[in-house]
């Protein structure tokens, strides 16, 4: 609707505008300052410009009314517009506010939670922004790709090897076993050991040259955790990419860095001159002993990625890879690609409670909060509103006791429950949504009115919320017009009343807005409550 209303009003005004939404809808729908932009070009009061466009309008059957208000031009929608946009959104039903497909590819990667325990809930939160996007960015026609980059090489591999084996000697063989200062804990290791000693015997966990084979067991084992809580939770990826499997293309990849000047041998390490493309140091990307690093590896993928010929390339990282992301990009413009096509974006951690006090830690992980803990006890659709309330690269705190309420402190019951407010309202009249599909809005009052403008606003909080990677607006904007619902329905004899299918045909709409934009963040809208 917004980008309908600003493109004919730059074709009456032959100017380009900034359409914005008043924050007092009295106002008018729609508003534009772009009279005090004009009043140096015209030399004339914004007042006077504002006045002279007003007129252009006259008559319009897009607008009700068209006025100058302080020198902006206010824009209010008439009702056969109104009416002629909702009846095309009810018509498209589930596919309303989807986009043409679009020309940009995207390969968007996240979580990539090393495979060495399940995910916890810090992993969670990137995941399920991940999904969120490429739901979003799907419906509005972006060809987007979701891939897993499988940290399976390096120390953290040979850290799960040796952590198998103290699982299998303590809990399988019950000895007495002193522990390393650093190692991984839980029930899944135990797990792990024993399907390995039901397999090998137990003299594979006192061999140090067989600790990287149920290193690989074990990230095997892993893995499936991983795919299953993440499908538990509504989120399935296309690629998974191992990062072992792609360092055989690191003497290529650094034939390309030092055929660009790009890498240097200092203290017979070998370094990136990242410093070039402000990071604070150059970084090491071969130790001495001739093993690339965690860097070597990133970099090698990035230029996989690349080579792939994505459009764009979007990578979503905890918080604390924020000093990475320089170096990341100077490799890239190392490689010959523009670092502007990729886009980082960061997830903050997450602080749970219950009953105000810290959520404990989980005995099956050892020493986190599981994703698959918080789902069992508030469910996926909770966990997934809860987590797209506040903009990824801010703190996150919230009660899990707080999703149990059915009031409106729980936002999801809040929003679900106004969806099944209307669904009882259609059934008490006995009448399906269909029924009302052909109703005019003449005559409608203007709270009604406004509940059409709101649902209709979908299709631009959608566009918006991608185009800022903020799925914030979406559960912002699901909230106030579940608001707006409550509201109308407390204000206003719906069955029964002289409007009773004028009111029933803005409901509809209102339900469709609320199930379209819930299904796009993959949570599934609620009938009965």
């Amino acid at each position: 609707m917004q980008k309908i209303v600003k493109n004919y009003i730059e074709t009456i005004l032959e100017k380009e505008i900034v359409l914005e939404k008043p924050k007092d809808i009295s106002l008018g729908h729609f508003a534009t300052p772009i009279a005090f932009s004009l009043a140096k070009e015209f030399r004339k009061s914004p007042m006077i410009i504002a006045d002279e466009l007003a007129a252009k309008f006259q008559d319009d059957e897009m607008f009700e009314k068209v006025e100058a208000v302080k020198g902006f031009l206010n824009f209010k929608l008439s009702n056969s517009f109104l009416e002629k946009l909702s009846k095309e959104a009810l018509l498209k039903k589930e596919n309303y506010a989807k986009s043409d497909e679009k020309k940009e590819s995207i390969l968007l990667e996240y979580v990539s939670a090393n495979p060495t325990g399940p995910l916890h809930i810090g992993h969670a939160r990137g995941a399920v922004l991940g999904d969120a996007i490429a739901r979003v960015g799907r419906h509005l026609g972006f060809d987007i790709t979701t891939e897993y980059y499988v940290n399976d090489a390096g120390a953290q591999m040979d850290m799960l090897g040796l952590s198998v084996s103290l699982a299998g000697r303590d809990f399988v063989l019950k000895e007495d076993v002193e522990y390393p200062e650093k190692y991984y804990r839980g029930d899944y290791l135990v797990d792990i050991a024993q399907k390995i000693f039901d397999e090998y015997g137990k003299e594979i966990f006192y061999d140090e040259s067989r600790f990287r084979e149920m290193a690989e067991i074990a990230k095997n084992d892993v893995l499936k955790i991983i795919v299953k809580d993440l499908k538990d939770t509504g989120i399935e990826f296309d690629n998974f990419v191992s990062e072992a499997s792609l360092y055989d293309a690191w003497l290529k990849t650094k034939e390309v860095l030092l055929k660009n000047g790009s890498l240097y041998e200092k203290e017979e390490k070998l370094f990136l001159k990242s410093t070039l493309h402000g990071d604070d140091s150059d970084r090491v990307v071969v130790r001495e002993n001739g093993i690339p690093t965690y860097l070597a590896g990133d970099i090698i993928y990035h230029k996989d990625k690349f080579d792939r010929g994505f459009d764009h390339y979007i990578n979503i990282w905890g918080a604390d890879h924020h000093g990475y992301i320089k170096r990341v990009h100077a490799a890239i413009e190392f490689l010959g690609e523009d670092s502007k096509k990729l886009e980082i974006l960061l997830s903050q951690m997450v602080q749970l409670l219950k009953g105000g006090e810290p959520y404990k830690m989980s005995k099956r992980a050892g020493n986190v909060i599981l994703m698959s803990d918080i789902v069992e006890e508030i469910g996926p659709d909770a966990l997934r509103f809860v987590f797209l309330t506040k903009k990824s690269d801010t703190h996150l705190e919230f009660d899990l006791d707080m999703l149990k309420n059915q009031d409106s402190s729980n936002p999801i019951f809040y929003i679900n429950y106004a969806y099944a407010r209307i669904n009882q309202v259609f059934k008490k009249a006995e009448k399906e949504f269909s029924d009302v599909l052909d109703i005019s809005y003449d005559g409608l009052n203007d709270e009604a009115l406004n509940l059409v403008y709101e649902s209709l606003l979908l299709p631009s909080v959608l566009d918006e919320a991608f185009t800022k990677r903020d799925m914030q607006k979406i559960t912002d904007y699901l909230y106030s017009l579940a608001s707006s619902i409550h509201r109308f329905y407390n204000q206003y004899k719906i069955v029964g009343s002289k409007e009773e299918d004028k009111y029933l045909k803005v409901l509809s709409l209102s339900a469709l807005s609320i199930k379209v934009a819930l299904n796009i963040l993959g949570i599934k809208e609620k009938k009965v409550m």
